[in-house]
């Protein structure tokens, strides 16, 4: 067009900038790669829920596994989106009743420690997956009653320069790689822990699930200590 730029107005980049069709795309995938990223970040550290997981992979197979990382994946965008969308007063209420939310938490970890270590382990050989819905939503809980996720996700963004300002859709693209990220993490985690399902027996799954107990309930145990250090 003889070097005269077209602007177009859906375009623009919500700033005053000229965004281009193509650099717009770009800057939507590049948010998502990152968001995939901060999923990853949240997601594998060690905690009650990669326990959980690990242990449903070896006792019920590779689909409850996953399922148990679907609960905790969805609390994780949930916060992530709190994070991304910067809503302060979810983000304040949060840290406000920090104490009573790490309490529940804590107490609730410490009883799926109880019935896990006194449970008695099913035959391997056996088909899970009866209980997805409640796998789903024990993990869901899990991550849910740790409100320091979201301050997680605040730092982990401003590691990856995404706490800057951002059109609405792009924020979505965002939170959606979020989602991704900590799926890819379950999926993961799920596999390789199949990977070993064939070398437990019976008599293991006893031991695995007395260690998964003791562990699950001792990571209650702290969030109660924790707690303690944020009264109300």
């Amino acid at each position: 067009m003889g070097g005269i730029e077209i602007f177009y107005p859906e375009n623009a980049a919500g700033n005053g900038e000229y965004c281009g069709k193509w650099h717009c795309r770009m800057k939507d995938l590049e948010l998502l790669l990152r968001g995939i990223l901060a999923g990853l970040a949240i997601s594998a550290p060690v905690g009650p829920v990669n326990v959980l997981c690990i242990s449903r992979t070896i006792s019920k197979g590779w689909r409850a596994g996953v399922i148990s990382g679907l609960g905790a994946a969805v609390a994780d965008t949930i916060y992530g989106a709190i994070a991304s969308f910067s809503i302060h007063f979810v983000i304040s209420f949060l840290i406000r009743e920090e104490f009573w939310i790490r309490l529940f938490g804590g107490i609730l970890l410490i009883a799926i420690g109880v019935v896990y270590y006194f449970k008695k382990p099913q035959s391997i050989r056996q088909a899970g997956g009866k209980r997805a819905k409640s796998d789903i939503v024990s993990t869901f809980l899990l991550t849910l009653t740790n409100p320091t996720t979201v301050l997680s996700f605040l730092a982990v963004l401003a590691a990856l320069h995404l706490s800057g300002h951002r059109e609405w859709w792009q924020t979505l693209s965002l939170v959606g790689g979020i989602f991704l990220g900590s799926m890819l993490w379950w999926i993961i985690l799920a596999t390789i822990a199949r990977h070993f399902r064939d070398r437990f027996n019976d008599r293991a799954m006893l031991w695995m699930n007395r260690i998964a107990g003791l562990a699950i309930g001792g990571f209650g145990v702290l969030t109660v200590i924790l707690s303690r250090s944020h009264p109300k």
